[in-house]
């Protein structure tokens, strides 16, 4: 059985990023159209351990992280305001200079793909974790 999971690390704050909706999409080839497949959203460890497993005949995932609310909340409790920040770039009201992030991988069947973000207020990485 092919399955999909993730976790966020906030790299800013060196900390699991808890409480981000990630909605699942699935296609089965390259032109085909996406199609939602599940949703949840990061547990206090910054992980998605719900995502349902795409069905057979997929060939890509889109996994896409609603951010901004997250560093709308992280922003009234940890961040200093960007005028407090030595040389900090103004963002928008929320922090959040990338508002989502959309992640899309092929999969091939029966592996487990598990797709980790490394998240900041200004740029975002991945890598196929294990």
């Amino acid at each position: 059985m092919t399955s999909v999971s993730t976790h966020i690390l906030d790299t800013s704050a060196g900390r699991p990023a808890p409480g981000v909706a990630v909605a699942q999409s699935v296609r089965a080839g390259r032109e085909a159209p996406w199609v939602p497949h599940g949703a949840s959203v990061t547990d206090a460890d910054g992980r998605c351990k719900d995502l349902p497993d795409p069905p057979e005949g997929t060939s890509h995932v889109r996994l896409e992280f609603a951010t901004e609310a997250y560093f709308a909340r992280r922003s009234t409790v940890h961040r200093k305001p960007a005028a407090d920040q030595q040389d900090a770039p103004r963002t928008r009201d929320s922090g959040a200079f990338f508002p989502e992030v959309a992640i899309v991988f092929a999969v091939e069947p029966g592996e487990h793909h598990h797709v980790p973000l490394l998240l900041n207020p200004f740029g975002y990485s991945v890598y196929r974790g294990s």
